[in-house]
Parts: structure tokens; C-alpha cells; sequence
């Protein structure tokens, strides 16, 4: 249920959707002869434009959550295992043409093979199954063996996940999948801005690992004011930036993680009855 409505709402507030909401309200107002209800619907519809396209809003969001975890230094000398996240894969077209495209967050999968090179004997969990509502494709863990052993990693090396459909359940599902031991050390591998909640749900999960960091959208230095971006750029900052924001809200108000931003410093996230209080 929660998938679900998770799905639903985002399709509703992301912002180019929401802009189109606000248009079409406007132009039905105006139709209608709702004068007062039109002006603020395109006003509404403006200032969306205005402040995900033609402002630095997106940057400014991400880079609080892409500094809040950094990789360990010095790196961890001997490595159990690294955990990839899906969502670095075109799914509906690896799919139909049985290729292994990449998308924006593609440096996950590039960055697990750099680590199956310098760690040898690591084991390289891929988790991620179709998380779209609508639309079929092909889970990241199906797809990530081809991409894999085309870039050097022997496939009995690879531990595939892909019944997740949201981090949540690449969370349970990879504990439960790989049974980590008393002291081993797991890197979990993910596009940076999508680490803080990670993080917390791999606590409440009772799988300790070690953040490892990839796919920046920012620089470090942005600051409030005019973009510096293409529009499109802008406007996918924006997109992601929100998402997560609201994600790390939405998964703190229904249980699943204990505070709207971990930590990086403190096990802030128990691990007690994880599986029972999220369901």
C-alpha cells in the first residue's frame, strides 16, 4: 500500500506535473469564468517554472544531502561484500532490446565494477526489481550480470536481488539475502543525494554498512540565486531534489526511519523490529 501511494503522490506533486495541474486549473477556471481561481492558478504555475528552471533551487536542495555522507578515508582495507542500489538502468528498453542502457545514476553499476577490481574477493549484491507503478521493465539486478561481465566481474561473484521495488525493501531484502556477519565490512553503494535515507533504512534494517557514495549533481559551492545550468538540468535537479526531500519525510512520519535526516556519526536509526513497525 505504501508503494503505492508513494507512486501516486509523486506523480501529483513533481514539478513538471504539478505545473501542468496548475494550467490546466487555469485554463478550466477560465472557461468557466473563474476569474480569481485562473490568475492564481497560472500565477501558481509561474512561480514553479520560475524556481525549478530559472533559479539554482534544485543545487541548493542537493547539496546538503550530497555532503551528509562521504566515503571512509582511509578505505577500508578488506570488504565483505558492496551493495549497489538499483535505478542506474533503463529498464523498459534493456527489456526490449536485452542491452544494459544506462541512465543518469549508471555510475552505480560503473562504480561496482571499479570495486570488484579492488576488491577481489568481495561479493557484488545487486538490488533492484521494476519499481515503476505502470510501466514494465526490466529489474537492475536482471539486467546488471550483462553489464557486469562485460566489464570484467566473474558472474559467480554477483549476488542478484530483484524483488525491491522501492529502498526499503533493497534494504530487508539484501540482509536478507546475504546474512552479513559479525564484523564484516559492506559498502553500500548508491547516487550520493539518495544516501542519507538509505542509510537510515539499512540501520532500521539491521544491516550496518558503510556509505559509498557516487553520482553527484552538484558541485559543493552552489548558492541561492539565478541558474547556472540549461533549464532541463535545472528542472531535473529540481525533480530529484524534492523527491528526496519528501521521501525522507514521508518514510520518518510512517515509522520507517527515525529521524526526517540521519546521521553520519551516530546509529540514530535502530534496528529494533524494523520488519514489524514498517510491514
Amino acid at each position: 500500500m505504501f508503494f503505492v501511494a508513494a507512486k501516486l503522490f509523486w506523480f501529483l506533486v513533481q514539478p513538471i506535473n504539478l505545473i501542468g495541474i496548475m494550467l490546466l486549473i487555469a485554463v478550466v477556471a477560465q472557461v468557466l469564468r473563474w476569474r480569481r481561481l485562473a490568475l492564481t492558478a497560472s500565477i501558481a504555475g509561474f512561480l514553479l517554472v520560475a524556481l525549478s528552471v530559472w533559479t539554482s533551487l534544485g543545487p541548493v536542495l542537493l547539496r546538503p544531502l550530497e555532503d551528509r555522507f562521504t566515503r571512509p578515508d582511509p578505505a577500508p582495507t578488506e570488504v565483505a561484500g558492496v551493495i549497489v542500489l538499483g535505478g542506474g538502468l533503463e529498464g523498459a528498453i534493456n527489456l526490449v532490446r536485452g542491452g544494459y542502457e544506462l541512465n543518469s545514476g549508471g555510475d552505480r553499476l560503473v562504480e561496482a565494477a571499479v570495486l570488484a577490481r579492488r576488491y577481489p574477493d568481495a561479493r557484488i549484491v545487486v538490488s533492484g526489481g521494476n519499481g515503476s507503478l505502470v510501466l514494465e521493465g526490466e529489474g537492475d539486478a536482471d539486467t546488471a550480470p550483462r553489464l557486469l561481465q562485460a566489464l570484467g566481474v566473474d558472474r559467480q561473484r554477483l549476488v542478484l536481488e530483484n524483488r525491491s521495488r522501492d529502498t526499503y525493501e533493497n534494504a530487508v531484502f539484501s540482509r536478507q539475502l546475504v546474512k552479513p556477519g559479525n564484523g564484516e565490512v559492506w559498502l553500500l553503494v548508491t547516487s550520493a543525494f539518495h544516501m542519507p535515507r538509505s542509510m537510515a533504512l539499512f540501520r532500521r534494517a539491521g544491516f550496518d554498512v558503510v556509505p559509498w557514495p557516487v553520482d553527484y549533481r552538484t558541485r559543493g559551492d552552489e548558492q541561492p540565486g539565478a541558474a547556472t545550468d540549461n533549464p532541463l538540468d535545472s528542472l531535473s535537479a529540481t525533480t530529484v531534489a524534492l523527491r528526496e526531500w519528501i521521501g525522507l519525510l514521508a518514510y520518518w512520519l510512517t515509522g520507517r526511519i527515525d529521524t526526517p535526516l540521519p546521521s553520519p556519526t551516530s546509529r540514530d536509526d535502530s534496528s529494533q523490529g524494523v520488519v514489524g513497525r514498517a510491514g
